[in-house]
């Protein structure tokens, strides 16, 4: 077994309760901030105070267990001193300045990033985040090939910017989609809820392949710039693709001239127990988009990592994109820090590990006492439990995108897991569970006894 790496600080003891300034700051937000994917009014943001490695409390006294990383981000946990200390050496150095100059934080970010990127992607085009990570590079792929469509899978999520809402295939595109933006969705596999009718991984494969394969044809290869997929969807519900699978849709893309993009925006820098997902099919994408664990979420960071062949059709013809604060120096000197912490104190080989030895086994022996939890699957630090009224009919817990009294059987786990301590992740049917990527065996099993007694109030939703 890899041995445990050095820990950052943790908090002895959550601040002194404070429910006065509290009160002050949900009374500012409720006045004033217009919160993301939200009916503003019915909303209810928990006021926080402070965080500290996998940790975060209120002003009440109650410190929580993040088992969401943030949104899947805090990779390195919350307030890593190196990291801190990092951004404030950069301030006092330079804190800002324009894109078009070479300036150190962003050139030894670069190159860390193109350092374990797989294959030739060793050009970085930085952004201040995931969704213009994949406008970039579906703008990148369509002026590379000369082609105006984009595939992408209806189980995923890209982002919430033009083009990116569009490629996302869950509801959040369906109040922004006009149909317009030259997308074409098809079903990537998922065995467990396969749309083919598969009964193993191999027939899964084989015919989501298939299935991919007709779509490019009745669409026009020749139509086609790129196609765009998660390595592991997250959000959707991380599913890890069957053996193969990745590598046929390169085949796929060489035969058809099509550009593999691969979203890594949630799945990169060490979420999976490797540097890149991609890692794990050996396969290189065209074009990779990374964003969040790049830095921990510490400072707004995102980019492309670009192929050579794709790089040298902007050797002589400008780019038609930008940003002011592309490569910002505060944050990529977050992320310069945070990948040398990464390497230094074994946190992605940590991630390999909890997947293999910790949660994996964690999870499946929760998954045999409770009626609710229908599949566990996920590796690394990044599982999705898939939450059932019913075993063998595999009927959801709550259905497909339900609000209101129909999620109220995952609103009930929720707040279950929130009395034990432990702030979940969950979305439709499911609780993902992604903690930091250097969480100890100690914290994990905390978690996962949080989870045991919140999913006995799940399994009275059963039949």
């Amino acid at each position: 077994m890899t041995p445990q790496p050095p820990q950052s600080p943790q908090p002895s003891r959550t601040p002194r309760p404070d429910p006065e300034t509290g009160a002050a700051v949900k009374a500012a937000d409720r006045a004033h901030v217009f919160h993301s994917w939200s009916a503003q009014e019915l909303i209810d943001p928990l006021p926080v105070a402070g965080a500290g490695g996998a940790y975060f409390w209120d002003y009440e006294g109650n410190r929580y267990l993040d088992f969401t990383s943030g949104l899947v981000f805090t990779n390195i946990g919350y307030q890593h001193p190196r990291v801190v200390a990092a951004i404030q050496e950069q301030a006092a150095r330079l804190t800002t300045f324009a894109p078009a100059f070479a300036v150190a934080a962003r050139s030894e970010a670069a190159r860390l990033i193109a350092e374990r990127t797989p294959g030739d992607l060793d050009k970085i085009f930085f952004t201040n985040g995931g969704a213009e990570a994949v406008e970039n590079a579906t703008r990148m792929a369509r002026l590379h090939t000369g082609r105006p469509k984009v595939l992408s899978a209806y189980r995923s999520y890209h982002g919430g910017t033009s083009t990116a809402i569009n490629l996302t295939g869950d509801p959040r595109r369906w109040p922004s989609d006009n149909g317009s933006a030259g997308v074409v969705h098809f079903w990537a596999p998922f065995l467990y809820r396969s749309p083919f009718y598969a009964g193993t991984e191999e027939e899964e494969r084989d015919r989501a392949l298939q299935h991919l394969a007709d779509t490019i044809a009745f669409e026009g290869p020749g139509t086609i710039a790129a196609i765009v997929l998660e390595t592991v969807p997250g959000t959707a519900g991380i599913m890890t693709p069957p053996p193969g699978y990745l590598a046929g849709v390169r085949e796929l893309c060489d035969l058809h001239g099509i550009v593999l993009i691969l979203d890594e925006v949630m799945a990169g820098f060490g979420r999976t127990g490797k540097w890149f997902a991609a890692e794990h099919f050996d396969v290189v994408p065209d074009l990779l988009t990374f964003a969040k664990g790049v830095n921990s979420g510490y400072v707004p960071l995102g980019g492309v990592a670009i192929s050579a062949e794709i790089a040298a059709t902007f050797a002589r013809r400008p780019y038609p994109g930008g940003l002011t604060y592309s490569g910002h120096p505060l944050a990529c000197a977050a992320a310069v820090a945070t990948i040398e912490v990464m390497a230094d104190e074994k946190v992605v080989e940590n991630a390999d590990r909890l997947g293999t030895d910790v949660l994996g086994p964690g999870l499946a022996a929760l998954a045999a006492r409770h009626p609710s939890v229908g599949e566990v699957r996920g590796m690394g630090a990044f599982w999705a439990l898939e939450l059932v009224r019913d075993r063998e009919t595999r009927e959801p817990l709550v259905p497909y995108n339900a609000t209101g009294e129909a999620a109220a059987p995952m609103a009930a786990f929720g707040a279950a897991a929130k009395k034990h301590g432990l702030w979940p992740f969950i979305n439709m049917n499911r609780t993902h569970v992604v903690p930091p990527c250097n969480l100890t065996d100690e914290e994990a099993a905390e978690g996962l006894a949080a989870l045991d007694a919140a999913l006995t109030v799940a399994d009275e939703h059963t039949v």
